[in-house]
């Protein structure tokens, strides 16, 4: 019995995208011992997935904090770790590659680097879709790959009938109008009028709840929308899982709860400018779909809902 060490540091959606390619790490690897590199933000999620054994945290501090790195350097290293796999293809993982292993190919240290494809520059292979990407790397290194390309993100669900219960949830439509403040680009502006479209065809068929993180809460305020959380805290990511398991649509921005849908078979529709495009992040799945534009201040409510009325007629 041998232990792999899979790295995957974030962020949320990335999170989703990735657990496909960890099964299929796990199921090539059955009598060896997973391991899992990753932040404290993930770190308890992690502990939940059925495909991996230990969950190791990485404080993430900077590269120069010497003490650290040779905390962790030794750490790692008494693993003893047969294969890598670095689902992260940062440029930190390629430095922690340079520290542990200077020298291993993908025989050892498996990385869209080490498994580029003859003649192509990495940025030209990181173009293609990030499941295709991870395909790529797993099959170059030897696995059977089942599960890459689609992802099920439901080991991370756990029960909410308490919090479904004070809220009075049985048919709801979840939105995420929320988005990093670094990423406004991201935000469509049209969400209330949107809410009110709803309301008005609807009246009290369907809730219309919003789920915010934990810099939203005050931002989910500014919706005619009922906010959910649990107690005074915001859901957590198990907790979050499963409200968008059980809603009747989600209506998102590229956002992580976007991602977490699309994996989840959630039925639901998530609005993209041109900051990036759907194919990229592979977030287009047989229930989710995408309204691409190149401005979304120019994407109408209108627009957005009689996609909703269509999927839930």
């Amino acid at each position: 019995m041998s232990n792999i060490l899979i790295i995957k540091h974030g962020s949320l959606g990335d999170i989703a995208q990735a657990c496909g390619a960890i099964q299929d790490i796990s199921e090539n690897h059955k009598e060896d011992q997973i391991h899992l590199l990753t932040t404290k933000p993930y770190f308890e999620l992690f502990k939940k997935n059925p495909f991996i054994h230990n969950v190791i945290l990485d404080k993430r501090l900077s590269r120069f904090n010497l003490i650290y790195l040779y905390q962790l350097t030794r750490n790692l290293k008494n693993f003893n770790f047969e294969k890598i796999y670095d689902l992260q293809n940062s440029s930190r993982t390629t430095f922690y590659k340079n520290i542990l292993f200077p020298k291993a190919k993908f025989d050892k240290w498996s990385s869209s680097e080490t498994t580029l494809p003859i003649d192509t520059p990495k940025v030209e292979f990181d173009k293609n879709p990030v499941l295709d990407r991870f395909d790529h790397q797993l099959k170059m290194s030897g696995l059977n790959t089942l599960n890459t390309k689609s992802p099920d993100f439901s080991w991370a669900c756990k029960n909410i009938d308490s919090i479904k219960k004070k809220y009075d949830l049985e048919k709801y439509i979840v939105l995420f109008p929320f988005c990093s403040a670094h990423l406004q680009i991201k935000k469509w502006p049209y969400y209330n009028e949107l809410i009110e479209l709803i309301k008005s065809k609807y009246n009290n068929k369907y809730k219309v709840v919003v789920a915010p993180g934990p810099s939203e809460i005050k931002d989910a305020k500014n919706f005619n929308a009922l906010s959910i959380l649990d107690g005074e805290k915001i859901l957590d990511i198990s907790q979050l899982s499963s409200l968008i398991k059980d809603s009747l649509f989600v209506i998102a921005n590229d956002t992580g709860p976007a991602h977490i849908a699309a994996h989840l078979k959630a039925k639901g529709l998530t609005l993209f400018g041109k900051h990036t495009t759907a194919f990229k992040v592979s977030i287009e799945r047989e229930n989710f779909k995408v309204i691409q534009v190149d401005d979304l201040n120019k994407l109408s409510a209108e627009k957005v809902f009689e996609r909703l009325c269509n999927s839930i007629s």
